[in-house]
């Protein structure tokens, strides 16, 4: 493994690539890696002739600066894993690079101008409720591409609405590559793996299990019930867990939104009926312990 943090150095690995015709797979992150992202790179070394991981926490981002602040940046350990993965298994890529650049080496001439809008598909969920969020990581993904110029990207779909604004951006824009959607990494107790998780206490931590296991319940429950009776039943018991469970220091869940939605046009859907060929999918953001979890569930 490289690691390079200059723009210019992965260009200059990227146009010798070019050179020798060979397949470049992109793995944006913003770092505090967990087995989530090692499931995509594995899979990007296992497609691809080189691979490209950022390690970038992207301040635009944020529409919260104590979000910002507070989100963890461990790149030396981040660099231990992904290094951990060479003959771990077997793959394609002779050479994997680590991206590692600074807000100023990203951002040249300092924050970026150029504004994205995504239509119906950021009007929901994260949207409204993170201004300018989408637009932010719009932003620093398009540069990932002009710089690693991918055959394909790879992203996890616990961020579910971010694969459909990806998607959203690549017709933009125009760019052939590949969007490479790949499944969420649970814990041994089902919560979605996420950087975010190492904020939790202990206690937090005990409980956050419960947001998948209730997710399941709804995936179950869609085979007799409407699909509001499904979302009010998933806002109301989270919001109730703590009343029928033991909640170390006051600890509760504070939904802030479960929505059943299209799972192509993220649109709501008020029938089972009105979804796709792809069914629909549940998204979920919850607090706890002050940290906002997100999660899916998808619905057959």
């Amino acid at each position: 493994m490289k690691q390079v943090n200059k723009a210019a150095e992965l260009t200059a690995a990227v146009e010798e690539a070019k050179k020798q015709g060979l397949e470049i797979g992109l793995v944006p992150t913003m770092g505090a890696l967990h087995e989530g992202h090692l499931s995509l790179i594995e899979r990007a070394l296992k497609e691809n002739d080189l691979v490209v991981v950022s390690l970038f926490v992207n301040p635009i981002q944020f529409n919260n600066k104590e979000d910002l602040e507070k989100y963890p940046r461990t790149i030396d350990a981040d660099l231990k894993l992904i290094e951990s993965l060479i003959g771990r298994t077997e793959c394609r890529a002779k050479e994997l690079l680590a991206f590692t650049p600074t807000v100023d080496e990203m951002y040249p001439d300092g924050e970026p101008k150029e504004v994205y809008h995504f239509g119906p598909v950021e009007e929901v969920m994260e949207g409204p409720r993170r201004p300018g969020h989408f637009s932010g990581v719009a932003v620093v993904v398009r540069r990932l591409f002009d710089l690693a110029q991918p055959k394909r990207a790879y992203f996890g779909e616990k961020d579910y609405q971010q694969i459909a604004v990806i998607r959203s951006l690549l017709a933009q824009i125009k760019y052939p590559i590949e969007l490479v959607p790949c499944p969420i990494v649970r814990a041994d107790d089902g919560l979605a793996l996420s950087s975010r998780n190492m904020r939790l206490s202990p206690a937090a931590r005990q409980m956050a299990p419960a947001i998948n296991a209730t997710l399941e319940q709804a995936a179950e429950m869609a085979e007799y019930e409407e699909v509001d009776d499904v979302k009010e039943w998933v806002l109301d018991t989270l919001a109730s867990w703590h009343e029928v469970n033991d909640c170390a220091d006051g600890l509760r869940f504070e939904p802030e939104y479960f929505e059943i939605v299209d799972a192509i046009t993220l649109q709501p859907i008020a029938d089972w009926d009105e979804a796709g060929e792809l069914g629909a999918v549940g998204c979920i953001a919850v607090w706890l312990d002050g940290v906002r979890l997100i999660d899916i569930v998808k619905f057959q």
